[in-house]
């Protein structure tokens, strides 16, 4: 929960909103002005039925009583178009703010380390960036402009009321005190309510989407009841945070009604009296426009109160979402360095790194990969193994040492520049709710479906492809789940060898793949790693025989190197895993 949520309204944060107005200007002063033509419209209507009482009736003047009827027809028309340019508008600059802010909180979501994304919740970060701009939209369009226009309503009555009567004005402001001091405390209540309301919508997001997410494992384990059960509490909490605000209107709306219908009468009771010892003998308009002027006094009020709750929420929102802005948690991308094309030597020298900081994962290792070479990776998990493709790629940034690609430290390459170069085949492939063909170019232009379709054919992958309905334009659905696991290794192979990567990494690419899958992947891994440097980690070790050089890790140190034969030989580390596989393979 946030330190300031007893504070009503944040000036400094409302400012920054403010900020995003610029651009739309011309439409923030035609909303301000459409707010004041309303505040006078409103005021003009009961000074008309004063004067349609006092004058025309009293004088049984028709002409008059025309003129001001057609008068209060005028008002009315303006009254319309101006409600009209208000709502409209206002709902404009709203939406037109929160996408620039939505724009702007996308980029800043794609420029943030793994490290953010690994210590932050999924349905959060979904919550900031759909529900919660939601919320600052509507300061705009229920919260800011309309509280300045009930204000200048307010204001403007409160003076006509002391111009028209002051001593019926002194009832009036005599009460008003009562209502302000209910309003401010309602405000500050309803302020720490829903900065909690927005703490469980978040929390219930959250939950939400990791189920879904994660159902079948919820299915497998029948965790239902378990999870129903949580979701309960969630959900009763929610409700509560919820129910709090209701209780904080239930108990504020009585309070004004009640202190705005007992003035009513006590100015009918006054005026009357007026009126009856003949202190006053056109008390009569006085009482109607008055009776109209306290409710554009106490109901702006109650309304401002409201709108203040509508405000307040969006500023809790964007509170959450500046939060997120003002994250500083990107790689540090001040490298100038470019190349079109890597020639693919890798050296690590004495690196050291760890997700955490007092716990160490790379222990100073150091090795070479020439270009042109593949390099295998094995060790059992945890090794440290799949670290490394993270840190080559710079998706986390090392706590000591150095590593070069061509001789040049990773740091000096622009960020752009070294990712282009480096292809990544992940065990656990990702693919987008979209065509198989977008899924392999990811929608780059200099990619064409000829380019899909002759690479398909190049790596044995354009027969499995065409079987499908639709071929290159079938859609996999969300996460690719109308596929195999075996058919999204073969797409991600593809995707690879069309971005033409001077670098080629293959983490884990065939441990949960069918032998037929495996095979098309083995053809497939020879005809893309053929002539450029790649890193292949391995958990099935007959994989990587071939291999140029083989590592073997252990803890996060390296515990040997060599060929398959020369591993093997050595009876060691490699010798003893290979072992293990192998009669594990045979008693299955």
């Amino acid at each position: 929960m946030d330190k300031d949520t007893g504070k009503a309204f944040d000036t400094r944060l409302f400012k920054r909103l403010i900020a995003y107005t610029k651009p739309y200007r011309l439409t923030f002063y035609g909303v301000a002005l459409a707010a004041i033509l309303l505040s006078g419209f409103a005021i003009l209507t009961p000074l008309i039925v004063k004067k349609i009482i006092d004058d025309a009736i009293k004088g049984s003047d028709s002409q008059m009583l025309l003129n001001l009827t057609i008068a209060m027809l005028v008002v009315l028309i303006g009254q319309v178009i101006s409600q009209l340019a208000f709502n409209y508008y206002a709902n404009w600059l709203g939406e037109s703010v929160i996408k620039d802010i939505r724009i702007n909180l996308f980029k800043k979501m794609l420029s943030f380390r793994m490290k953010y994304f690994d210590n932050s919740s999924l349905g959060v970060l979904v919550t900031r960036a759909v529900a919660d701009m939601q919320r600052i939209g509507e300061i705009f369009s229920q919260g800011f402009f309309v509280i300045v226009a009930d204000l200048l309503k307010m204001v403007v009555a409160a003076i006509i009321m002391l111009f028209i009567n002051w001593k019926l004005s002194l009832i009036v402001f005599a009460l008003l005190p009562i209502i302000l001091y209910a309003t401010r405390l309602f405000q500050k209540a309803m302020k720490v309510a829903f900065t909690e309301v927005r703490a469980e919508v978040s929390n219930l997001n959250s939950f939400v989407q990791e189920r879904i997410t994660g159902m079948k494992i919820v299915q497998l384990f029948t965790r239902e009841k378990i999870e129903s059960n949580k979701f309960r509490e969630i959900n009763e909490k929610h409700k509560n945070a919820w129910l709090k605000t209701v209780w904080y209107n239930s108990i504020f709306f009585p309070i004004a009604e009640i202190v705005s219908s007992l003035t009513v009468g006590l100015i009918v009771w006054y005026g009357g009296l007026q009126n009856v010892a003949n202190i006053s003998t056109d008390i009569a308009g006085t009482i109607f426009a008055f009776i109209m002027l306290i409710d554009l006094l106490f109901r702006p009020l109650r309304q401002i109160a409201d709108k203040f709750n509508t405000l307040q929420m969006g500023m809790v929102a964007a509170n959450r979402v500046f939060k997120i802005l003002d994250t500083d948690s990107h790689i540090q991308n001040v490298g100038t360095y470019e190349s079109g094309a890597f020639k693919g030597d890798i050296k690590f020298n004495n690196v050291r790194f760890g997700y955490l900081e007092d716990e160490e994962v790379l222990h100073g290792i150091s090795f070479e990969v020439k270009a042109g070479e593949t390099v295998a990776i094995v060790g059992s998990t945890g090794a440290g193994k799949s670290t490394i493709i993270n840190l080559l790629n710079r998706f986390y940034e090392i706590n000591s040492g150095e590593i070069t690609v061509d001789g040049v430290d990773i740091k000096e390459y622009n960020l752009p520049s070294l990712r282009s170069n480096i292809a990544v085949v992940l065990q656990d492939v990702f693919l987008f709710a979209d065509t198989i063909a977008n899924n392999i170019s990811l929608k780059n232009p200099e990619i064409s479906v000829n380019d899909i379709e002759n690479a398909a054919k190049a790596i044995g992958v354009d027969t499995f492809i065409s079987s499908l309905p639709g071929g290159y334009e079938y859609n996999v659905k969300e996460r690719g789940t109308m596929l195999s696991s075996g058919q999204r290794q073969l797409i991600a192979f593809l995707r690879a060898y069309v971005s033409n990567p001077s670098i080629l990494i293959l983490d884990e690419a065939t441990s949960s793949v069918d032998t037929y899958s495996e095979q098309l992947i083995q053809l497939a891994t020879d005809k893309i790693t053929q002539g450029r440097t790649s890193i292949v980690i391995a958990h099935r070790l007959a994989t990587i025989k071939k291999a140029d050089k083989i590592i073997v890790m252990d803890a996060g140190n390296i515990v040997e190197t060599g060929t398959h034969k020369q591993l093997l030989k050595k009876g060691g580390y490699y010798s003893n895993l290979y072992e293990a596989q192998f009669l594990a393979e045979e008693v299955a």
